[in-house]
């Protein structure tokens, strides 16, 4: 005998199509890696990321309009530590600050080695300039193309107190000369250049510089009454403040 069955109205073994959920769900991030809205971002220093990460990234130069050195500083932080991304990035501020940490050093050797001398004695060179070395100086000798800040007085040789040149004091300036070339400033000879030669930063001589290394046979006029006579014997206080290496 058939018999029909009538499925009761909760009891239902079908089931409706799957209605897709408006927003899509997205996938969390791997471990480790903070959230987009967290990540560090690094431009032009030391970019530092967020508490949970706990390192610092690399310095970002930009090169060609592509932050390559930002990558490859952040890659040698995260893979050798910090110590290699401050590594990159000194050698990045080299260039900038090479420059400066050099005159430092020069500056402190100087003074360390810098001494005076005991006994004052005469030497002649063979372009007849003669000097005395009042102190020795303790730093680098200057070549061509280095820059040298002196002081200088000089006057005719047995001209008291009839300076054409005197920088020495308080409230005057020193001048400056870039060894191998010219015109010399205000009260400079090609003597003077020939005694820098051989000295060093710090030192100090009393230069007597004959006529031909001098001003020669038209001497020289520096205004405002100050001259020098042609054929002159110069005498000159020399002392070497400073020698700036010219950058290698």
């Amino acid at each position: 005998m058939a018999s029909s069955f009538t499925p009761h109205p909760l009891l239902s073994f079908s089931h409706p199509p799957s209605t897709p959920s408006p927003k899509a769900t997205i996938a969390p991030p791997p471990p480790g890696s903070p959230p987009e809205h967290q990540q560090p971002i690094v431009q032009m220093g030391i970019g530092v990321s967020n508490k949970r990460g706990g390192r610092r990234g690399g310095v970002s130069a930009r090169i060609n309009g592509v932050d390559s050195t930002d990558w490859v500083a952040s890659s040698l932080t995260r893979r050798f530590g910090i110590g290699a991304g401050l590594a990159w990035a000194g050698f990045l501020a080299l260039g900038v600050i090479s420059e400066q940490v050099k005159t430092r050093l020069e500056v402190s050797n100087q003074q360390a080695n810098t001494r005076d001398v005991e006994e004052e004695e005469e030497v002649v060179l063979p372009n007849g300039i003669r000097y005395y070395e009042l102190r020795v100086g303790g730093g680098v000798v200057p070549r061509r193309g280095d820059l040298v800040v002196v002081d200088l007085k000089g006057s005719i040789k047995g001209a008291i107190g009839e300076e054409f040149v005197d920088t020495f004091g308080e409230k005057k300036k020193p001048l400056a000369l870039v060894m191998g070339s010219r015109p010399y400033t205000r009260g400079m000879c090609e003597g003077i250049e020939c005694v820098l030669k051989t000295m060093k930063g710090g030192g100090k001589r009393r230069v007597f510089v004959p006529p031909k290394l001098g001003f020669g046979e038209k001497g020289a006029n520096f205004g405002n009454g100050v001259e020098v006579p042609p054929l002159a014997t110069l005498e000159y206080i020399v002392e070497v403040e400073r020698v700036s290496l010219a950058p290698a």
